[in-house]
């Protein structure tokens, strides 16, 4: 996982286990594991991730986003689209989406990088820094009104995303009306005058240890919220961690908090898009 300014070796992470039974059994797809356990070895991850399906989707400008979806067992449903961190559309992205569609959602993960994905913190700062912000707006405009019109959607549509990705949710929900809004540790740096085009509620989720989305650009986020009279939709919720506690890969993740932001998050999606 990231800071904005790079991130940290992936060592001293506290073990998860899985017996070799179990992890037989949930690459041969009989069995389930839980989504922490998952992410945290590369091969469980990979296996969950090729449940997905490539989609390029296109809007009625012309414009097109490509990503993965992962279709729930019972339709029509509501929609989420999740955002890569700054390492691009990798296997722990796909994996959640394949968990979102377990819950009951139609997951669009979207590809801001075109198909690439970084394995050190250099490549990934370049392909951050290669993003055009009017390309990746519309991009996942594109994605949203797509799932919007989905022939097996309710109509529903979340954002979510984590650190490059947290304030690309922010970013999108801001860009065209979403029914919820779902930030991990992401940039909030909107003026009210632009958080005024927010429509569904907003869930925030940061680190008290976080040395880059700090107290001080939150509490700068939720007064501007107010003054564009939305601070009755945010919530936010501080957690005694670092950046990136939510990644098993990482070396800040937190399993803890990663947990209790999950159920929040599963809740707080539950209450929006299925309500």
């Amino acid at each position: 996982m990231c800071t904005i300014d790079g991130c940290g070796a992936h060592k001293d992470m506290p073990p998860i286990d899985v017996s070799q039974t179990d992890r037989r059994a949930f690459l041969a797809g009989l069995a389930s594991l839980p989504l922490a356990t998952v992410l945290a070895y590369p091969d469980l991850a990979h296996a969950q991730a090729e449940r997905t399906e490539a989609l390029v989707v296109g809007g009625a400008d012309g414009a097109t986003a490509s990503g993965v979806i992962a279709m729930p067992e019972t339709l029509p449903a509501p929609a989420v689209v999740l955002i890569h961190e700054w390492w691009g559309l990798n296997d722990q992205i796909k994996s959640v989406a394949v968990e979102l569609a377990k819950m009951g959602y139609i997951a669009y993960a979207i590809d801001l990088y075109g198909g690439q994905v970084a394995s050190t913190p250099e490549e990934a700062r370049t392909l951050t820094q290669g993003v055009d912000a009017g390309t990746a707006r519309q991009q996942l405009v594109t994605a949203i009104e797509h799932l919007k019109k989905h022939k097996d959607s309710t109509g529903k549509v979340a954002t979510m995303g984590w650190c490059f990705g947290g304030g690309w949710s922010l970013n999108a929900s801001v860009a065209t009306p979403v029914d919820a809004t779902v930030i991990y540790y992401g940039r909030v740096t909107k003026p009210a005058d632009e958080l005024e085009n927010l429509e569904g509620p907003v869930l925030g989720h940061f680190g008290t240890q976080d040395g880059n989305i700090n107290e001080e650009m939150v509490e700068g986020f939720e007064a501007e919220m107010e003054k564009a009279g939305k601070a009755d939709i945010l919530t936010v919720h501080w957690y005694d961690a670092d950046h990136a506690f939510a990644n098993p890969t990482g070396a800040r993740y937190d399993a803890e908090d990663a947990s209790l932001a999950w159920e929040r998050t599963s809740e707080f999606l539950a209450a929006n898009l299925k309500g």
